[in-house]
């Protein structure tokens, strides 16, 4: 089940990134560097810090191949439609809900708190799409006001540890957390949630009354 969802997730990150790339006109070399950093940079970071060698994409060999063939055939095609463009979000939103799940899950694996692992979980989902971002001169999403990114992640693992502690399947507890994820990032798109801004502090005005 956790490989099929670890799969389907370097999928959905794999996407993104190539459609990533097509926005800023990249050739195929550019499409699949964008789109292996996508799929891969959150877990990669995950691996590092909880010392898990190898690599999940090093391990699972044939990752590193479903991306290359992605990359193949989407940037060589001639134009891309523009019913494609929601495609985007969706597939942010579903490698956003798939990895942060699977980075939670695999950061309890390896001992950590419930606190450590949502963290661990909020870096696998969104820090593939932040380098990605940044190699294409962006400024993440996740650094500036925008709709609900991270804290979808984040209220997505604290929903899979609740249900984890119900008597529930673990495949469901699982699937329900992701969808969850999915859906209050999409909404967050479509109607604008974000978390308050805060106020530019006031200018002060120097007291030219008063001498030294």
């Amino acid at each position: 089940m956790f490989q099929l969802i670890e799969l389907i997730a370097v999928i959905a990150g794999a996407v993104y990134g190539v459609l990533l790339a097509r926005r800023h006109q990249m050739d195929f070399v550019g499409a699949f560097s964008i789109a292996f950093i996508c799929a891969f940079g959150g877990g990669t970071l995950r691996d590092l810090l909880l010392d898990r060698h190898p690599l999940f994409w090093i391990r699972a060999e044939h990752y590193p191949v479903v991306v290359f063939a992605i990359a193949l055939v989407i940037s060589f095609v001639r134009s891309i439609p523009a019913w494609v463009e929601p495609v985007v979000d969706v597939a942010d939103a579903l490698g956003l809900g798939l990895f942060s799940v699977m980075g939670a899950t695999a950061a309890v694996q390896a001992g950590t708190s419930l606190f450590i692992a949502s963290l661990l979980g909020v870096v696998t989902g969104t820090f593939g799409g932040v380098i990605g971002d940044v190699v294409c001169n962006k400024v993440p999403s996740l650094f500036r006001t925008a709709p609900l990114y991270a804290t979808c992640a984040f209220g997505g693992c604290w929903l899979l540890f609740g249900l984890q502690m119900l008597p529930l399947p673990p495949d469901a507890a699982v699937g329900i957390s992701v969808c969850g994820i999915v859906v209050v990032r999409l909404l967050a798109i479509r109607y604008q949630w974000r978390l308050p801004q805060y106020s530019e502090p006031e200018a002060v005005t120097p007291d030219n009354s008063k001498t030294p």
